[in-house]
């Protein structure tokens, strides 16, 4: 009785929440994902900040029968490109005609399923941006300004943010670009950077008068106050609230939505001959173009997916993305008389291994690459599609910055979903086939026990649980959830044993009854694994519909918690191999080759030395020539000198602790043979700040102290001619 009371309580108030949940169901979801330059390929940071979570999500509503769309597509504009076709020697042109298409395909070989990808280059983009700034010209919410901008006089070519680099003023990283800080993520102006230069000649630019179109953000702030941090407090991931009133309380200003620039969507008017609409302006407007195709190629009708309040909008984007989609493009959408995202679920950040993605220093894991090695050359079977979006799931960066590891992806792989699902799944059907004939066996009602009562209640709990997660854009608890209903499966599995059941048919004449109540629970177990999975694991869920001989249409949500989903009598295949372990060879061989792209492409940071007098140069030789934005990569910090020490057992080695200003380090340093650690102390010296840490000796040392060597091998402190605080800059 107690077992049945409780089961009421549960389905009494799934039904009030199913009951609420479709009284407040919005008419329709447009869901985007950000769009992805198309200047190289993409690594699976990226899949993990926007694009899984978004699929997750979008998979989820098709499943409840809701009327989404989900749109997407490549940023094709924008300094980027160009730059992108400079390295290559080739046109901006060919390499979106490049790239493109691999990104699209990448995207579809892991699972995420567009409505459709479109492309900024499209000429229907191309109109729809132009009436977009026609439009709000021709009101008046736009305002020009005449200013002085960066110039570069040696290629004649007034310079975008991205062909800017300096030291930014926050975290003094000596690469940061014209409009974003890549190392600490704090959004610049090319003004604010110390000692910019061109990228494109190496040379100091020159401030030139030039006028552009300005979206004064300043006038919009109340709107945005009212909107984000009164409205949306509550419901919007703190990270994206918080940032969004740094900025608003740092005070808005006015941005420009025009460059001088010729690659990206002309300026529709005569007075903005040579200038093309910035790429912030123009690429969220993308979203709108591509609903569009997507209409045309449908039949359907766009406007009410921009213009319709029953339209829920949402859109999927990585922290660094979060001022453009919550502060320029709410103010646009608002003036253009669209309607405003109702969430905007950004995600933090996916390191690599202990330091920061990057494909441009080796190291990342592209989706090309993951798919050519892992997943084709398993011939796309044994879910390992699914296995990587599982693995990126569990860790998604939802509230902080994750990491993803090689070993981590193994553990992930093998502890839960080898050992915990699909174990479960494999066992149900290979007990099923041995026992019950290969058939979906029948109840017996006199012979259930509280057990078989409480796996039933489990199911309708966990379809409870993940769908108020999913609602709330937690993927990775959702997914959690899931994985601990296959656990809870195999856990009544082992209280019920069929398989000791089966040694005592002669004896007990109950076991046949006993044995068929245990497997059908199994069963329609599976079967809703199958549906609960489904958003996350795709392929995996349609490999268990062919095992259960069911067309996909079982895997509505509405089917879920159903324990008659698997019909008596009904004949399963057999089973197959949902996952295959990973093993520790082919772990060994991704960190090899990891190691290996970074040594590739890493730079002559780390033998930087000081230059050679000229009597030396001619013996030592130097070394290969280097451009300007080799040098500065190199963070050149002054330090002090606190505390120095030798290293035991280590002759050349001394510990020196340097005071940055901001922190101390420890380095080791090879000089312990040229200088009396005492008489040391207090001396200034210049640093490398951003060198890799490298362990010697069991101490780790942080950065390298620069040295000049004469030509008898003496060594010389490299110091400020003057005392100058620590943690002084070097350029």
């Amino acid at each position: 009785n107690s077992v049945a009371l409780t089961k009421m309580r549960r389905l009494n108030h799934t039904t009030i929440l199913s009951t609420f949940a479709a009284m407040n169901t919005p008419k329709r979801y447009l869901i985007t994902a950000a769009l992805p330059y198309a200047n190289g390929l993409k690594h699976i940071g990226h899949l993990a900040g926007a694009y899984l979570p978004a699929d997750i999500y979008v998979r989820y509503l098709k499943a409840q029968k809701r009327d989404v769309v989900f749109v997407c597509g490549s940023d094709e504009h924008g300094t980027a490109i160009p730059i992108q076709a400079t390295k290559e020697g080739t046109t901006a042109q060919a390499i979106i005609d490049k790239y493109h298409p691999i990104i699209e395909q990448n995207f579809k070989d892991l699972g995420i399923e567009f409505d459709i990808y479109h492309r900024t280059s499209d000429p229907l983009h191309h109109e729809t941006a132009s009436a977009f700034f026609k439009d709000l010209e021709a009101k008046g919410d736009l305002e020009t300004k005449t200013s002085e901008q960066y110039f570069d006089e040696a290629t004649s070519t007034f310079l975008a943010d991205r062909y800017i680099k300096g030291t930014c003023p926050n975290c003094s990283h000596p690469e940061a670009y014209g409009d974003q800080c890549e190392k600490c993520g704090k959004s610049l102006s090319p003004e604010e950077l110390i000692n910019p230069v061109s990228t494109l000649s190496g040379q100091a630019p020159i401030k030139k008068e030039t006028t552009h179109w300005y979206l004064p953000l300043n006038k919009h702030e109340d709107f945005l106050r009212q909107w984000i941090l009164n409205d949306h407090a509550k419901d919007w991931r703190a990270a994206v609230v918080g940032q969004c009133k740094s900025w608003i309380d740092g005070g808005l200003l006015p941005r420009a939505v025009t460059r001088d620039l010729d690659w990206g969507v002309k300026v529709p008017l005569a007075s903005g001959a040579g200038k093309v609409l910035y790429v912030w302006f123009d690429a969220p407007i993308g979203y709108i173009s591509a609903t569009k195709q997507w209409a045309l190629n449908n039949g359907k009708d766009w406007t009410p997916y921009w213009n319709d309040k029953e339209t829920k909008l949402v859109h999927f984007i990585g922290k660094d993305n979060i001022v453009f989609h919550c502060i320029i493009f709410p103010i646009m959408l608002k003036l253009h008389g669209n309607i405003l995202p109702e969430n905007v679920a950004a995600n933090e950040f996916m390191n690599l291994e202990g330091d920061k993605m990057s494909t441009s220093k080796g190291w990342s894991i592209e989706m090309d690459d993951f798919i050519n090695k892992w997943i084709k050359k398993d011939n796309g079977g044994n879910g390992l599609a699914d296995s990587l979006r599982f693995y990126l799931t569990a860790i998604a960066p939802e509230s902080k910055d994750s990491e993803f590891t090689w070993k981590g992806f193994q553990d992930s792989v093998n502890g839960e979903l080898v050992s915990i699902f699909a174990n479960f799944v494999n066992r149900t059907w290979v007990l099923m086939h041995k026992l019950c004939k290969g058939k979906v066996p029948a109840i017996h009602i006199e012979f259930l026990d509280d057990e078989d009562q409480a796996i039933l209640i489990s199911v309708k709990e966990s379809k409870e649980k993940i769908t108020e997660l999913l609602e709330q854009y937690k993927f990775r608890e959702a997914q959690f959830e899931v994985i601990n209903l296959a656990r809870l499966g195999n856990q009544y599995m082992q209280k019920k044993e069929p398989w000791i059941l089966a040694k005592n048919m002669e004896t007990d004449p109950t076991a046949q009854a006993k044995i068929d109540n245990t497997m059908h629970a199994c069963l329609q177990l599976c079967a809703n694994l199958a549906i609960l999975i489904n958003p996350f694991l795709p392929f995996t869920a349609k490999k268990m519909c062919y095992m259960m001989k069911v067309v996909d249409r079982m895997l509505e949500w509405e089917n879920a918690g159903g324990f008659n989903l698997l019909k008596v009598g009904y004949s399963l295949r057999p089973p197959e191999l949902l996952f295959r372990k990973i093993e520790d060879e082919e772990i060994e061989a991704e960190l090899a080759q990891l190691k290996s792209n970074l040594n590739a492409k890493k730079t002559t940071m780390d033998n930087i030395t000081p230059a050679a007098s000229p009597s030396d140069a001619k013996d030592k030789g130097l070394k290969p020539e280097i451009v300007f934005d080799d040098f500065g990569k190199i963070d050149l910090r002054v330090g002090t000198i606190i505390d120095a020490k030798k290293v035991e057992k280590a002759d050349k080695l001394l510990q020196l602790e340097v005071d940055l200003g901001t922190e101390k380090r420890t380095i080791l340093s090879g000089i312990a043979m040229h200088f009396d650690p005492a008489a040391i102390v207090g001396k200034q010296v210049v640093v490398v700040a951003n060198l890799a840490p490298r362990t010697m000796r069991g101490v780790e040392s942080k950065g390298m102290i620069l040295m000049a060597e004469d030509a008898n091998g003496k060594l010389y402190f490299v110091q400020p001619s003057e005392a100058i605080a620590p943690g002084s800059t070097i350029s």
